[in-house]
């Protein structure tokens, strides 16, 4: 493995499926216009995997970038292509992926993740797609006790065993606790991946050692650390990337690839995303060293407020969740 590009890695998916270990996020710059270059870049370079969702405002641009690679000679089942279901969409999946879709110009997606496992107040266009009062989430559903995300999950099942328009289905932002409740209640598909924050400075590793159990391949988003790319900036990580001649994302995107988990940087750093396509030839030594970063202290960059209640370690902010399994 470690003697190839990191976009030529896949990983087998508990349906039968693959999926790339290299994915370009598109969570939007300033100027979401610049996604569609990115894109473009991303996938000339040799990129196979786009990581996009409704919430991010930008899957039409992806989908401007689609429409020209395409023109250009690149075929739509090369490529594989992730979309999300946002929380407050969570009482219409369908409605929220036939958007998705028609925004991308293309008829199905090779993966479709449930965003949260939470249920907030948004009309029937899932609007506003930050439903607050005040300082707090507007709920339809409590995220602590209540058990409706479950049913959003089993209509994504449904969509899959129903339609064309999907291959495979998953989650994000599911904590032990969550998917603990969950699992049980799976009509016909175990969720083939597991879409969550996760870096040398937050391994949870509790966590990705059960979904490894349940044959769930963990996605890690913000592999750097989030804004300001402050893993990158770690010693140890630098060293690294000096001993390989590589940049530091790339030691990143390789400390989860190599552990057969997919990796999501974003950059609009057309040099840079040209470059991350290499995979330096870590050890298991250096592996288990970048673990070790965040296992004393661990720190979690994204804490968004839907977030709360959900049982995940370290969520700052979050007086909710009493309890860790």
């Amino acid at each position: 493995m470690s003697q190839k590009l990191a976009t030529e890695i896949d990983l087998p998916l508990n349906d039968g499926h693959r999926i790339p270990a290299l994915a370009i996020g598109t969570l939007p710059p300033d100027l979401p216009q610049r996604v569609t270059a990115q894109v473009i870049t991303a996938v000339k370079a040799g990129y196979r995997h786009i990581d996009t969702a409704w919430y991010y405002g930008t899957e039409k641009y992806v989908g401007e970038a689609l429409k020209h690679l395409f023109a250009e000679g690149y075929k739509r089942e090369d490529l594989f292509i992730t979309t999300k279901v946002w929380h407050s969409f969570w009482h219409s999946p369908e409605k929220s992926l036939d958007k998705s879709l028609s925004d991308l110009g293309i008829s199905y997606v090779d993966l479709l993740l449930q965003h949260w496992p939470v249920c907030s107040h948004g009309d029937e266009n899932g609007l506003p797609s930050e439903p607050m009062e005040g300082d707090y989430v507007k709920y339809d559903d409590d995220p602590v006790t209540g058990t409706k995300f479950i049913d959003v999950y089993n209509a994504i099942e449904d969509i899959k065993l129903n339609t064309n328009k999907v291959k495979s289905v998953g989650i994000s932002n599911y904590s032990i606790p969550k998917l603990k409740q969950l699992l049980p209640k799976v009509k016909k598909f175990v969720p083939a991946v597991n879409q969550i924050e996760l870096s040398p400075h937050l391994p949870q590793k509790d966590l990705t050692d059960f979904c490894d159990q349940h044959k769930i391949i963990v996605s890690a988003y913000s592999p750097v650390g989030g804004t300001g790319a402050p893993v990158v900036k770690d010693p140890y990580v630098v060293e690294l990337a000096t001993k390989y001649g590589v940049e530091p994302n790339d030691i990143t995107n390789a400390y989860h690839i190599l552990n057969n988990r997919v990796s999501i940087p974003r950059s609009f750093n057309h040099d840079r995303i040209k470059k991350a396509i290499i995979l330096p030839r870590l050890t298991k030594d250096e592996l288990d060293s970048l673990y070790k970063l965040g296992e004393e202290n661990p720190r979690r960059y994204t804490n968004d407020p839907w977030g709360y209640g959900l049982g995940f370690r370290w969520w700052d902010g979050d007086t909710l969740s009493k309890e860790f399994d």
